[in-house]
């Protein structure tokens, strides 16, 4: 498969939100509803704080995901793929690469998923411990495997 990472531009900020609109719109209006304006705006603030990038499956575009290099990890989120191409291994293989690059540089990886999310299963498949929880979020490390 060619599956490809691209840095996004402004021109990529509404499908971002598109994508994470399809991918957890139902998890996140199932506890709270889904208020376009409130989640218009924690999108903003997302976009502005951390490098995010496009899914690309040879030229289409399918999805996105967050890399932001910290100093003592990276964190991983905003995995968002449109729903024709979610349960297709393509999640899998994106974490996969991305955690042997994790790996060969013996970085740690963090990130966090709502409670409610089954994406929880893959993060486990992967290696990920949860290593704290609040009532909405667990929080999740991956160490570098040698």
């Amino acid at each position: 498969m060619n599956l490809i990472l691209r840095p996004t531009t402004d021109a990529d900020f509404a499908f971002a939100f598109e994508v994470k609109k399809n991918a957890m719109g139902l998890h996140i209006s199932s506890r709270w509803g889904w208020d376009e304006e409130y989640q218009l705006n924690v999108h903003k603030q997302r976009w502005s704080e951390k490098p995010w990038f496009i899914i690309m499956l040879r030229e289409e575009v399918i999805g996105t995901v967050s890399i932001h290099e910290q100093p003592d990890f990276i964190r991983f989120g905003e995995f968002y793929l449109l729903n024709g191409f979610r349960r297709k291994g393509l999640g899998s293989m994106i974490l996969s690469e991305f955690l042997k690059d994790c790996d060969q540089s013996k970085r740690a990886v963090q990130l966090e998923y709502l409670k409610w999310n089954p994406v929880g299963s893959l993060y486990k498949r992967h290696g990920f411990k949860v290593v704290s929880e609040n009532e909405i979020y667990y929080f999740m490390v991956r160490e570098p495997r040698s």
